[in-house]
This record gives C-alpha cells, structure tokens and sequence, in this order.
C-alpha cells in the first residue's frame, strides 16, 4: 500500500486541534475508506503536524480529511529508507 507524508497547519496549536478532533473519531473515518495512520510527528511550536499514512490514494485521505474536518496543507508520496538496510562503513 502507497505511503503518504501528509502536512497540517494547525494555527490553533495541537492542544485545541485535539479537542476538536478525538483521535477515535478520526481513526474510525479513515477505516471505512481504506485509510490508515501509522503516526504523526508535531514540530516544536505545536503548530504543524507530519503524519505517515497508508491508503490507496490521496484522494482516499483528502475524503477522509474532510469527513473528519482535518486541515491538509501538503500531501506527498515517499518511500520509506532505513537505515538498517545498509551495512557499515569499516
């Protein structure tokens, strides 16, 4: 399943965004379209929000999005690279 970084603006910091979206509601939404969030990351400020999903589209977590009343500023597809994979330098 493709992987997308999806990027929010939250001009209201996290706090209020978390009361305004219940991380159940939102998990819930995004089951019944075949959308699945693997994590977020939240920068420094509590302003912007990363979050790693999994879906078949980004039509797919736009829908999601708007059903749950999340904010989306930028949607990019990435592949994932460990460094695990790789062996070390001698």
């Amino acid at each position: 399943m493709p992987r997308y970084l999806i990027e929010r603006v939250l001009p209201e910091g996290l706090g209020a965004f978390l009361v305004e979206h219940p991380v159940s509601q939102i998990v819930l939404t995004n089951t019944e379209l075949g959308v699945a969030w693997l994590y977020s990351y939240v920068d420094s400020g509590s302003t912007c929000l990363f979050c790693l999903y999994e879906a078949p589209t980004p039509e797919a977590i736009r829908k999601a999005a708007r059903r749950a009343g999340l904010p989306i500023t930028v949607i990019h597809r990435v592949t994932v690279l460990e460094p695990h994979a790789y062996p070390s330098a001698p």
